[in-house]
């Protein structure tokens, strides 16, 4: 009773901002809120069934974000042709020589080892650079205004979702062979800063993905809103309806990503509780609450560890994956931990580690937070300082820090669920 009390609560504020706002915002509201639900739900997996405390979930998400362009905007003939060849060549040596020197680290005797890695490292990294900045130069030349990037697959965007898990996941086994072994403290910091290098690349590597310059216009699994308000039949329907054609296509495009998405939560979240309530759920748990103790009846922790961060870290490139198609387009800048990694551990927290239906119920409900208590809070203050005279110092400065909102009520939310509600709204059983 609980758990749907609350998903009623949830329920009856956006519906509540679709009557007393507009059903746009509703639906924009809900859409974030599902996509910002599939990352807690990945950070859940991690924190809450296996006591991993990852910070970087700013890098995977942006990973799912890339995997859009590569798997769905057109290829680029002209960079190809300019440097196409020369780049993969160059990450192919790249690979090669990291591939070398963790042979060379095995082979070699003790004493050697040391000296044939950074050998073959210094080696290889004047070899990788003299294949790759011409390469990336000759590629990033063409049509920058426009381009300057080797585009993508020209795949169905839809194919982007498991292609964002799937590049997340890879990064995430990578990461977790080298730091899954360090204490937690270490841990946070060693995935954070991997978050850093990921969205410095995305910034920094126009050939990519263009850099900071951004990709627009990318491709969209629902119809765009011009075309639908050039359907007669479309514009017939809606005025049956009482509604003008710009807001029945656009309430129309935003309900098929919610629809699309509400599918792919379901999707995962049935999987995660089956996964919670299996004996490799049991035994994740077990491996949380006592390492020494599961290790002692011989489980393998860091292996079980390796897996849990993979799944965890994958469900958040499809959610970074569902975000960039709703945007429509990919904006390095954007990606920042305060709302990437901090509001998803939030997130989590509120509605209750170790239980995915609490970290759903959290994604919904603090994305709507975040969204609503800025007008609120401008609402609030407006009706706080109608007596004060206008130019008053006080009444401006109350008025500007409307925009600070939002960072003061997580702060506040998150002291009161930690104090009354430690286990959070939805406690693990």
């Amino acid at each position: 009773m609980r758990t749907l009390a609350l998903f009623a609560l949830v329920a009856a504020l956006i519906l509540g901002t679709g009557l007393l706002q507009s059903w746009n915002s509703a639906l924009l509201i809900l859409n974030m809120g599902l996509v910002s639900a599939v990352m807690a739900l990945g950070v859940n997996l991690q924190w809450g069934l296996a006591g991993l405390f990852n910070v970087g979930v700013m890098g995977f998400v942006a990973l799912g974000g890339l995997a859009v362009v590569l798997t769905s905007t057109a290829p680029v003939p002209e960079a190809w042709a300019a440097g196409g060849p020369r780049l993969l060549a160059a990450l192919g040596c790249g690979v090669a020589v990291i591939a070398g020197a963790v042979l060379v680290w095995r082979r070699l005797p003790k004493r050697l080892r040391g000296w044939g890695v950074a050998a073959l490292l210094v080696a290889g990294f004047f070899v990788y650079r003299a294949l790759f900045d011409p390469a990336a130069t000759a590629v990033e030349a063409v049509n920058p205004a426009a381009t300057g990037y080797l585009g993508g697959l020209g795949l169905p965007v839809l194919l982007a979702w498991p292609v964002g898990g799937l590049l997340a996941a890879a990064v995430a086994w990578a990461i977790g062979k080298t730091a899954l072994g360090l204490r937690s403290d270490y841990l946070a910091i060693a995935t954070l800063g991997i978050a850093e290098i990921i969205i410095a690349v995305l910034k920094n590597e126009d050939w990519l993905a263009r850099g900071v310059k951004n990709v627009t216009g990318l491709p969209r699994p629902v119809p765009y809103e011009i075309d639908l308000q050039q359907d007669p039949g479309f514009v017939a329907r809606a005025a049956d309806l009482g509604i003008d054609p710009t807001t029945a296509s656009t309430l129309t495009v935003k309900l098929g990503y919610g629809l699309l998405f509400a599918a792919v939560l379901v999707l995962l979240l049935v999987l995660a509780q089956l996964a919670l309530n299996s004996p490799w759920g049991r035994m994740m748990r077990a491996i949380r609450d006592n390492e020494t103790a599961a290790r002692a009846m011989g489980k393998d922790v860091t292996a079980r560890h390796l897996q849990i961060f993979i799944l965890g870290s994958a469900l958040c490139g499809i959610a970074g994956a569902m975000m960039t198609t709703l945007d429509g387009q990919l904006t390095p800048g954007t990606y920042q931990p305060l709302r990437y990694t901090f509001l998803i551990w939030v997130m989590v927290i509120v509605g209750g580690s170790g239980n995915n239906f609490g970290a759903v119920l959290g994604g919904f409900l603090i994305w709507f937070l975040w969204v609503q208590v800025e007008p609120i809070g401008q609402a609030l203050m407006a009706v706080l300082t109608a007596g004060m005279a206008d130019g008053s110092w006080l009444k401006a400065h109350l008025l500007d820090s409307v925009q600070h909102m939002r960072l003061l009520t997580m702060g506040v939310i998150l002291l009161l669920v930690l104090r009354f509600a430690p286990r959070g709204l939805l406690p693990e059983r």
